[in-house]
């Protein structure tokens, strides 16, 4: 067996590029998939359906052109270097979010021990960039939209850390990896056919994940930040052209992000029962990438349902209830992994 050694710079230029080409390709597929075609079926929008003929393919292709042709504006009065980073800082939190999801036994940009820590860790740097948009925008409705969007990341962090806890105990690693061998591994009531699922003992922790996600994504009925009929889209209000579209390529590149988390900490990632080696290298991405799938169609599910939640409600719900019952579900996790 030859192997190939190639210096540390190449290695991690070839990774680099092949996150910065996920984050389109994911926030094309999710445009597509869901906000176009799904939300089209659910509401019964024809307009997404017909352009280009088959299925209204042309709809994304012209969404691209309309937003790469646009003139970029930065305002008179705003800070045109905070406001020209701000989308940028924002699709950086969600280029590190995809250095630790493993898509196969090697196929990893970075297998931390800490992979998890660092994922949750990283994901709260995108309201800095929030931040940066609302306040340099020179816009009262991008400023309250920023303050919004601070808040509700703040109140949501707790119930999406705090519904990571029990994965962790009970797989004993902060590892991505080291997570998804449990589950591959692991064994219900002596049977380890299907290995152990932890959405199986930690339903409770996953239901918490998938709404602390949509949170966290600003997305309806969490979507006070950009409230389009009070705030008129919040801090994007001044943002055109590609700097809009840099926004709208965050946003749906860490909701597949995110469901690539969820599908790694309790659905198995991209294992699969006896697949090992090479063969799970192979199949190891489409295995992840159906799993993604799913967990993302009920995150757009629950947007494309309910409405807005007003900001009282929306940060009583974090703290009233999203935070409790994960503090209950960690106690019972414990009480299982001392007893059993």
């Amino acid at each position: 067996m030859l192997a190939l050694s190639i210096p540390y710079w190449l290695e991690t230029t070839i990774k680099t590029v092949i996150i910065l080409a996920i984050i389109p390709a994911s926030a094309l597929t999710f445009g597509y998939v869901f906000l176009m075609k799904t939300m089209a079926h659910m509401q019964s929008r024809m307009g997404p359906m017909e352009p280009g003929g088959f299925h209204g393919w042309y709809q994304l292709i012209g969404d691209g052109v309309k937003f790469i042709q646009k003139e970029d504006i930065i305002p008179e009065q705003a800070d045109r270097v905070i406001f020209a980073i701000a989308p940028t800082v924002v699709l950086v939190s969600t280029f590190l979010l995809f250095v630790v999801i493993p898509a196969g036994p090697r196929l990893v940009v970075e297998n931390l021990d800490t992979g998890v820590f660092f994922a949750l860790a990283v994901s709260s740097l995108s309201v800095i960039g929030v931040l940066m948009a609302g306040w340099s925008s020179a816009n009262k409705y991008s400023l309250l939209g920023g303050l919004r969007a601070a808040g509700q990341l703040i109140a949501y962090e707790l119930p999406l850390v705090l519904a990571v806890v029990g994965v962790v105990m009970q797989a004993g690693t902060m590892s991505l990896q080291g997570i998804v061998k449990f589950q591959q591994n692991g064994e219900i009531f002596g049977f380890g056919g299907i290995g152990l699922p932890l959405i199986l003992t930690q339903f409770v922790g996953f239901l918490l994940f998938i709404v602390a996600s949509q949170a966290e994504l600003t997305q309806a009925p969490f979507d006070m930040p950009l409230a389009e009929s009070e705030l008129v889209a919040g801090y994007t209000t001044e943002y055109t052209g590609f700097r809009f579209l840099f926004f709208y390529m965050a946003e749906t590149a860490t909701a597949f992000a995110l469901a690539a988390i969820a599908a790694t900490l309790f659905l198995g990632g991209w294992s699969l029962p006896w697949v090992h080696g090479t063969a799970a290298d192979v199949l190891g991405p489409f295995v992840l990438g159906a799993k993604v799938m799913v967990v993302a169609f009920l995150i757009y599910w629950i947007r494309f349902t309910y409405p807005r939640f007003r900001e009282d409600q929306l940060q009583a719900f974090a703290w009233k209830f999203l935070i409790p019952i994960s503090l209950a579900n960690i106690l019972i996790t414990a009480v299982f992994k001392v007893v059993f």
